[in-house]
């Protein structure tokens, strides 16, 4: 295994002989590293931290720190991190609180850019993009394939929905509809579904054209969010709407902060 002479790998780290890891890299004793990963130079893996396979960590990066929370203790908290995950330059990561759950999570497949900061207790999904800047507080989630924007904050408690795409410097204080189009006007809005993302991930012109018609209900008709998320359950019960658009209602009717219509 191909450890620079400058690192420090503490006793107990768990790492593979095909990992790499440059110069000036510290590994804390609770660290364990799947296979093929590498660690550019000047990384900081702390805490109860797991890496799945494959994962690149660019320099001046810090994961697995201990949180930003005046209620941590030093407990043994965690963060979980996936498979095939490309960590940018200056990102930070921390690891769980005690009262949050124990453990911050991150999917595979995520390109995670500079300066990025990811809260304590927060949970992101598989195929997510955080853009530089994006500033995620605590018990932050983001569903499967959601994209932020650079410079977007996250309120904590926020849930961002799968497919979503936030637009720069977007602050985020409410959860953020799945499939929705979100950027900043004089207030945050939701601009209809993000058509072009959900083309590319595959959707078909049916669930689209389904998906847009929630939206109207949601957005273009005079119903307020309660009659609206009724009108589009009874579709879905009828099966005029499929498994994309119920998602989307389970999703309004889990949302504890409301969501950005």
């Amino acid at each position: 295994m191909p450890i620079h002479p400058s690192s420090i790998v503490a006793s107990g780290a768990v790492i593979p002989d095909s990992c790499t890891i440059g110069p000036f890299c510290t590994v804390g004793p609770n660290v364990v590293l799947g296979e093929r990963c590498e660690l550019v130079s000047h990384v900081v893996l702390d805490g109860h931290l797991t890496l799945g396979d494959s994962n690149r960590v660019f320099p001046f990066t810090s994961l697995g720190i201990s949180p930003q929370d005046l209620k941590y203790n030093n407990e043994p908290t965690r963060l979980t991190i996936g498979d095939r995950n490309t960590i940018r330059e200056c990102v930070t990561i921390s690891r769980g609180t005690a009262g949050g759950g124990g453990e911050t999570t991150v999917g595979s497949d995520c390109l995670i850019m500079a300066y990025v900061h990811i809260g304590h207790d927060s949970h992101i999904g598989n195929g997510c993009i955080l853009p530089n800047g994006a500033t995620l507080a605590g018990h932050v989630t983001v569903q499967d394939y959601a994209t932020l924007s650079a410079n977007a904050p996250v309120h904590q408690y926020c849930t961002i929905g799968a497919y979503a795409y936030i637009g720069g410097g977007t602050t985020i204080t409410q959860d953020v509809l799945p499939y929705s189009l979100t950027s900043v006007r004089r207030e945050n809005s939701a601009f209809g579904i993000n058509k072009v993302g959900l083309e590319r991930r595959g959707f078909t012109p049916d669930e689209i054209k389904q998906l847009r018609q929630a939206y109207r209900l949601l957005q273009g008709s005079k119903l307020n969010t309660t009659q609206a998320l009724a009108a589009i359950r009874e579709r879905v019960t009828a099966g005029e709407f499929g498994p994309r658009v119920a998602y989307l209602a389970e999703f309004i009717a889990r949302s504890e902060r409301g969501i950005i219509k």
